[in-house]
């Protein structure tokens, strides 16, 4: 069967700084950071004091959600879902189905741990079961922390009969969803999936990344600077929730209803370096990290030299130059040749499985509105990536200009790797 064009017709997300596409779009363009400090992570003494965490309070739930879903819910992993879900099937100009069943339509909504999302706000589980109490859970506990409880309670809400599940590899998460629903329309199995990515935030979640040390803790009194990916004075990630879906569908479907597209989806790759040579649990494997990317050029059909941005993983860890030497090998560009390069981490933070689709969300923005945004906090390069790259590759403004092919990368804990290239439709 021949492969089928794929097309993405509505986006939604909720991030840190920004909820909704338009609010996300200008804060892009603004260079906003969503980061802020959060007492209840001082009061606990958890060392990095700061993450960005959406404000849903500076919206009004029910004109989005039903009722009793908003009054019931009190996982915010799956709220952000539903909301961004929801946003993008209407961007897309397709509404839910209140009694039919939509069988040419599916759903993909990763996510990486809604069962500490679902702990937030409410009593923990094994204290009550321990206490031989276990009706006392409440009828939604299982329904609220089981991994798939996104994709279930959003496709509640839209009533689709195609392939419906939940995927879940850490920081490639949300990327991954968008390749396999790719991979899933080429083949003509579907003439549209949602797809996208959410994590939630707060102690639970977070807390585990603090004992690794691995989070920024030297800018509790300056929370925006404290994301500062490819930076010479990044000392860790800044954590925070937020979730991202795409409308994905046919070309032929797209045009057939008159649908609006912001890019195609030229190819991708997917791979693991094993947790062998330089890969760990924690750490990539450079060569698998070269091959992936290459791998995904290959397969959009592109040159290197045909790449107007890369929107990279670039958490502002000491991962950042290793990521960018990855990046130089692949390409084999280097210098003034190697092309611009932004990290939405310093803005957002680092959303982890939610991060990959709200990525993707910016860079659909990006190509369809013509400009790339800023990385903050990008006035010290780190010297390791200065001596690879023209430091002018960084944008430490908005750059309003054409943007023809954007090549997304997200890299996750298990040594996984996600590249997916992106084109100006034509």
């Amino acid at each position: 069967m021949r492969n089928k064009r794929v097309v993405i017709t509505g986006i939604g997300v909720v991030a840190s700084n920004g909820i909704g596409k338009d609010a996300f779009m200008q804060a892009l363009r603004e260079g906003k950071s969503g980061i802020k400090r959060l007492e209840e992570l001082e009061k606990l003494n958890i060392k990095c004091q700061i993450g960005g965490v959406p404000d849903l309070a500076s919206i009004n739930l029910n004109d989005f959600l039903p009722r009793l879903f908003v009054e019931k819910m009190t996982n915010r992993g799956i709220i952000y879902a539903c909301l961004s879900g929801l946003e993008a099937w209407k961007d897309a100009g397709l509404a839910p189905n209140d009694d039919e069943v939509d069988y040419s339509s599916g759903i993909i909504m990763g996510a990486g741990d809604l069962t500490c999302s679902s702990w937030i706000n409410r009593e923990f589980p094994t204290y009550l079961i321990d206490r031989g109490e276990s009706r006392k859970l409440g009828s939604r506990t299982i329904s609220e922390s089981m991994n798939s409880g996104a994709a279930a309670y959003l496709n509640s809400l839209l009533g689709l009969g195609n392939r419906v599940q939940a995927n879940s590899s850490a920081c490639i998460t949300g990327s991954e969803a968008v390749s396999m629903g790719y991979e899933y329309l080429q083949t003509g199995r579907a003439e549209r999936m949602l797809c996208g990515s959410t994590e939630g935030d707060g102690k639970y979640i977070w807390g585990g990344f603090d004992a690794m040390r691995v989070l920024c803790n030297d800018s509790n009194d300056n929370p925006a600077f404290g994301s500062r990916p490819m930076s010479s004075t990044s000392s860790g990630f800044v954590p925070s929730g937020g979730a991202g879906a795409l409308v994905i569908e046919t070309l032929e479907s797209a045009r057939n209803r008159g649908a609006k597209i912001y890019a195609e989806i030229l190819g991708g790759h997917t791979n693991s370096g094993g947790q062998r040579g330089t890969g760990t649990m924690t750490a990539p494997n450079s060569e698998a990290v070269v091959r992936c990317i290459k791998s995904a050029i290959e397969a959009a059909e592109i040159q290197p030299d045909e790449i107007d941005l890369i929107s990279g993983h670039l958490t502002s860890t000491k991962g950042d130059p290793i990521e960018i030497e990855n990046w130089v090998k692949a390409l084999n560009r280097k210098g003034e040749d190697f092309p611009m390069v932004n990290a939405p981490k310093s803005m957002i933070g680092h959303s982890i499985a939610g991060a990959g689709a709200i990525e993707l969300v910016a860079c659909a923005l990006q190509i369809k509105n013509n400009f790339i945004h800023p990385s903050l906090n990008t006035e010290e390069i780190h010297p390791k990536i200065s001596d690879k790259i023209f430091g002018g590759c960084v944008p430490q403004h908005c750059h309003e200009r054409e943007v023809n092919v954007i090549i997304k990368a997200n890299f996750g804990f298990g040594d996984l790797n996600c590249v997916i290239v992106l084109k100006k439709i034509t």
